[in-house]
């Protein structure tokens, strides 16, 4: 086995030359997911101005070098791009969203919209009022889209 099972980091083997390489490699990878969140949903990275360790979700339009990657974590390092599968059930913060986004084994998904409760003959102020408190907390810890 040259790879991790789970995120496809490189190995070392024994009586590898330059082993510093293999490590190093895996170490970015590693510091990019521990972080638990992307800037962002992306397809073009020549429209990014990337830091070192940013990470975004790769979208299915995706163009130049991240062609034939759509769905999996793009990190920049000084090196350039590196590239992580997801696998199903890894969650990562959007930031630029603002939502937690959970990757189902084929595609990232995004929270459910649920609208704040309206309308109705009988009105419960103190239901509604309640419910809208408990959506905006979901909404303000990315389980819920803003609706």
């Amino acid at each position: 086995m040259s790879h991790t099972p789970n995120f496809s980091m490189p190995l070392l083997h024994a009586a590898q030359s330059q082993k510093e390489i293999t490590h190093n490699e895996a170490l970015i990878i590693i510091d990019a997911l521990l972080v638990g969140s992307v800037m962002a949903v992306a397809g073009d990275p020549s429209m990014l101005t990337p830091a070192n360790g940013e990470a975004w979700i790769i979208d299915e339009s995706a163009t130049g070098a991240w062609t034939g990657r759509a769905s999996q974590i793009a990190i920049f390092s000084e090196g350039g791009w590196r590239f992580a599968r997801p696998v199903a059930g890894m969650r990562m913060l959007d930031r630029a969203a603002g939502l937690l986004r959970t990757f189902d084994g084929t595609q990232w998904l995004a929270p459910a919209s649920v609208d704040s409760p309206s309308g109705g003959t009988i009105v419960d102020l103190e239901a509604r009022s309640s419910l809208v408190a408990l959506l905006t907390a979901l909404r303000h810890a990315g389980l819920l889209a803003v609706t």
